[in-house]
């Protein structure tokens, strides 16, 4: 089908040759503009028009063989959409009394390309300064935590090492307490060695006066 097929075949709808191909010509002008333009037009269930850059590269000349360099270009490409896929593989029937290419969803015709690009891109922005500013709440929130896990930390070196002096205070008192104990029982010891010592002499005394009975006699 070429173009002038195609207008007749859309000539009954439209309600005149004329006005089909003035249709065709609308439609096909703005499709090509906006692909130059870098834009990509996108018909739901149809397919979308996008313009691709290909790189420097080399090519074969399919009749001499010869390699030749081929300069980096901009081409267009159509890729078809799912409902065309599906309708010319079989998947699905072609409506008799019906447009084969459904109408677009309400809102989808309301703004252009550009302005969904523009609306995308405000929308990424908008969230990556939200996520910038959680993260800075969140290493605010963090940073306090870590100054009173430090704080914590040094009150229970200094409760320990209270604790360490108190136990060493009891311990030198508990010592000294033992020491002052254990002298005071020794000293009763001696005195009672001491006290021992006279009964001895009573003894001596005993035998010599024996011995002055025994001289008497």
């Amino acid at each position: 089908m070429n173009k002038a097929q195609l207008v007749e075949a859309i000539q009954d709808q439209l309600g005149g040759r004329q006005q089909a191909a003035d249709a065709v010509d609308v439609v096909l002008d703005a499709i090509v503009r906006a692909v130059v333009a870098g834009d990509r037009v996108s018909v739901t269930g149809f397919g979308s028009f996008e313009k691709v850059d290909r790189p420097a590269r080399y090519a074969r000349n399919p009749q001499t063989g010869e390699r030749v360099r081929v300069k980096k270009t901009s081409v267009p490409r159509f890729r078809a959409g799912q409902g065309f896929k599906d309708l010319v593989s079989g998947a699905k029937k072609l409506p008799k009394n019906d447009v084969a290419v459904k109408k677009a969803p309400k809102g989808s015709l309301s703004g252009g390309t550009s302005t969904k690009k523009a609306a995308t891109k405000k929308a990424a922005a908008k969230k990556a300064t939200a996520k910038k500013a959680t993260a800075r709440k969140a290493a605010a929130k963090k940073a306090p935590a870590k100054k009173t896990t430090a704080k914590k930390a040094t009150a229970r070196k200094t409760t320990a090492r209270k604790t360490a002096a108190k136990s060493t205070a009891k311990k030198s008192a508990a010592k000294k307490t033992t020491g002052k104990k254990a002298t005071a029982k020794k000293a009763p010891a001696k005195r009672s060695v001491a006290k021992k010592a006279p009964a001895r002499k009573t003894s001596a005394r005993k035998t010599t006066a024996k011995k002055t009975t025994a001289r008497r006699r």
